[in-house]
Parts: C-alpha cells; structure tokens; sequence
C-alpha cells in the first residue's frame, strides 16, 4: 500500500500529553501544563491568564476529575477558593513539564485546527474580572524547558 492511499493519522499530540504526564507523575514532580489562552475553546478564569497564556498545576492533590482525553483536557480546580470546571482543548497545549526541574515537552502552536464544541456545563460560570487575583498558587518565576536526550 503506498503513501497515498492511507487515511489521515490522527494528532499525536493528546497521546504525546498522557506519556509526558504519566513519566511527570512516576517521577514524584508536579505537572504544569502551559496554554495558549487565546485559542477557542479554552475556558479558564481570566484572572489566571498573563499575557495570551495559562500555566495551570494538573497534580492530582491541584485538581479533580482529570480527564486528559484526545480532544479535550477537563478538570476542576480551586481559584481563590472558587471551584471551577476547566476545558482546554488539546491543541492549545503549548508545552507540559515538571515544575521541579522543567523537564517535559514543547509542542508546536498549531495554526487553526478544528475544535469540537466545549462540554457544556450550566453551572460553571466564568469569575468576573474584578475578583481577588492571589490564586491558589504561589508566583514563581517563568516556566523553563530543556531539551531531553
């Protein structure tokens, strides 16, 4: 069979994002996934998003119900105390690492990509801009990565 005649392979990304967390994880470090925030679809608080993007904590003492599908990434995590449900589609992934030691994987801002609809869900509405900034997190310094041989 030639080149030509396959069919089109899905992303690879969403599979790339569970090994990256599962070897994250295994290794007792705290995963930290970067998001470019302006992408459709990504529903985050807007307090939480510093120029364009989100670095948000997917330990799971950070969050709950982790879903780390092949579409989407879903969760609920706590905000200045306020419970939110988060959905990040997977292409806007920009990166997933170790907070400890910034060991992970960049991925490629894809331009475009299609996007299913956001789950919905009636109760989660987004904080209004005016609510307390502080997060839950404490203000580190700007995330790094290395490469891995």
């Amino acid at each position: 069979m030639t080149d030509d005649k396959l069919p089109p392979m899905t992303s690879n990304r969403p599979y790339l994002l569970r090994a990256i967390y599962d070897w994250i994880t295994d290794n007792n470090l705290t995963p930290y996934v970067l998001v470019d925030a302006a992408r459709e679809g990504v529903r985050v608080p807007p307090q939480v998003i510093k120029n364009g993007q989100v670095v948000l904590n997917l330990a799971m003492r950070a969050v709950a119900n982790l879903d780390l599908g092949n579409d989407w990434i879903s969760f609920q995590a706590r905000f200045s105390g306020v419970s939110h449900n988060i959905h990040i589609p997977v292409q806007a992934v920009l990166a997933l690492y170790a907070q400890e030691n910034g060991q992970g994987m960049m991925f490629p801002a894809d331009e475009g990509g299609d996007n299913p609809p956001p789950p919905s869900d009636p109760d989660d509405t987004p904080p209004s801009p005016e609510s307390d900034q502080a997060g839950d997190k404490p203000k580190r310094s700007a995330p790094f990565l290395r490469v891995v041989k």
